[in-house]
C-alpha cells in the first residue's frame, strides 16, 4: 500500500489529496540562519545601508538592492524565491503586513533551541545554550532514517559545526557533514577541488564554513547518493549580522537564494528527483530592529520570535502569500514526515514533548 495512504489512514483522514499521493518521493529542508522576515518580505532596509553598519559602498548597495516598493526590493534580494511565489508555484508565510504569523515557541530565540524545535517538532526548555551537547530528543531526520524504506537515505550538510550534536549523528546514523569538515561524497575530482579551496581560503569564522561549500557539498551528494531526505543548513546570514555587516548580510541572503535555485535545478535534472521533490525553507529565529537591534536576537529583543516559512514543489497544495495564518516553527518536522507519508507525533516516537501537527499546506492536518 502507498505510504501516503497509510499515513492518511493513521491520521484519520476521510479523503486523500491526489497531488500528494502522485508525486512526493523526496524532501529537501533548507534553513537560512537568522534571516529576518523583514528582508524576506520587504527586501533591503535603506535605513541600514549606511557606513556605520559596515556598508562600505552605500550607493552601490542601494543600486543593487534598493527600489521604490517592498515588492521590488524583495525580488532583487531573493529573485528565485519570489519568482516561485509570484507565479503561484509556491507558498510563503510570515508577512506581518498580510497578518500572517510564524512564531518560535521555545522562548529562547537563538540557534540550538531553534534548530531543535525545527527538527524535533517541539520546544525543549532543557536546551538553553549553543553548547556542543548531543541532543537527547529524536529529530525527524533520525525518525525517517529508521524507516525500512529510508534507511541510509537521509543526509545533512550544515555550515555550523554544532549540527552533528543537534542531529545527534552518533545515535541517529544520519550522515552529517558540518563546519569545516572535509566533504567526502561526490565526484572525486570535484570534491578534491572543493576541499582544496576550503583549506586554503581565509576562514572568517572557525566554527562556520562558507555556505558555498555546504551547498556544493549537498549538490554533489544529490548527484552521487540520491538521498531521499536532504537537510541543508546555511549560516552566513546570521554571522554577518552579528558582525554588524549589513552589506554582507544582504549578499549572503542573495547568495542563499542562488543556492536554493541551484538545488531546485539539480532536482529537475535528475530522474529520481524531477517532479517528485518538495522543498521546505525556514529560519531558526528572527532578529531585532533598528540600527543595533537587527544585529542580534534574544528573548529581550522584540522581533526575535518572528520567522517565515516557504514551500514549493511536489505535494505542496497551498500557493501564494499566506494571509491571516498562524503557524509555529514546531510544525516543520511533522510536515517533512507527512510529505513522505509518515506520521511524526509524540505517540509515534514516545516522547513527553508535544510535537506539533503538520502545516496545512499539503492537505494534511
Amino acid at each position: 500500500m502507498n505510504k501516503a495512504i497509510i499515513a492518511c489512514l493513521l491520521l484519520g483522514l476521510s479523503s486523500i489529496s491526489s497531488n500528494l499521493l502522485a508525486q512526493v518521493d523526496n524532501v529537501i529542508l533548507i534553513t537560512l540562519d537568522g534571516l529576518r522576515p523583514e528582508e524576506v518580505f520587504g527586501g533591503a532596509d535603506e535605513r541600514l545601508m549606511i557606513p556605520d553598519l559596515g556598508v562600505k559602498k552605500p550607493k552601490d548597495y542601494k543600486s543593487r538592492y534598493g527600489a521604490d516598493s517592498p515588492e521590488e526590493r524583495r525580488k532583487k534580494l531573493m529573485p528565485f524565491l519570489w519568482d516561485k511565489i509570484g507565479r503561484k508555484k509556491g507558498w510563503i508565510a510570515g508577512d506581518m503586513l498580510s497578518d500572517s504569523k510564524c512564531l518560535v515557541t521555545n522562548g529562547k530565540y537563538f540557534s540550538y533551541p531553534g534548530y531543535n524545535e525545527i527538527l524535533t517538532g517541539a520546544a525543549d526548555e532543557k536546551i538553553n545554550s549553543n553548547a556542543k551537547r548531543y541532543n537527547k530528543n529524536t529529530t525527524v531526520l533520525e525518525f525517517l532514517n529508521e524507516q525500512p524504506e529510508l534507511i541510509g537515505t537521509v543526509s545533512a550538510f550544515c555550515s555550523w559545526d554544532v549540527f552533528p550534536f543537534i542531529i545527534n549523528d552518533q545515535r541517529s546514523g544520519v550522515v552529517v557533514n558540518a563546519g569545516w569538515t572535509k566533504l567526502t561524497v561526490g565526484v572525486p575530482q570535484q570534491i578534491e577541488l572543493l576541499n582544496h579551496a576550503a583549506e586554503n581560503i581565509a576562514h572568517e569564522w572557525d566554527n562556520v564554513r562558507y555556505d558555498v561549500f555546504t551547498a556544493e557539498g549537498a549538490i554533489e551528494c544529490m548527484r552521487t547518493d540520491s538521498p531521499r531526505v536532504l537537510y541543508v543548513a546555511l549560516g552566513e546570514t546570521d554571522d554577518w549580522a552579528h558582525a554588524g555587516r549589513y552589506d554582507r548580510y544582504l549578499d549572503a541572503a542573495r547568495q542563499n537564494d542562488h543556492f536554493i535555485r541551484r538545488l531546485w535545478l539539480e532536482t529537475q535534472s535528475i530522474k529520481e528527483y524531477r517532479n517528485k521533490t518538495a522543498f521546505l525553507i525556514t529560519t531558526d529565529h528572527g532578529r531585532g530592529d533598528g540600527r543595533e537591534g537587527w544585529k542580534s536576537h534574544s528573548k529581550d529583543l522584540p522581533g526575535s520570535e518572528s520567522i517565515w516559512m516557504a514551500a514549493f514543489g511536489a505535494g505542496i497544495t497551498s500557493k501564494g502569500i499566506d494571509e491571516g495564518g498562524r503557524f509555529t516553527q514546531s510544525q516543520i518536522a511533522s510536515t517533512v514526515a507527512a510529505l513522505l507519508g509518515y506520521e511524526f507525533s509524540s505517540e509515534v516516537i514516545d516522547t513527553s514533548l508535544e510535537i506539533a501537527k503538520p502545516l496545512p499546506i499539503c492537505d494534511l492536518p
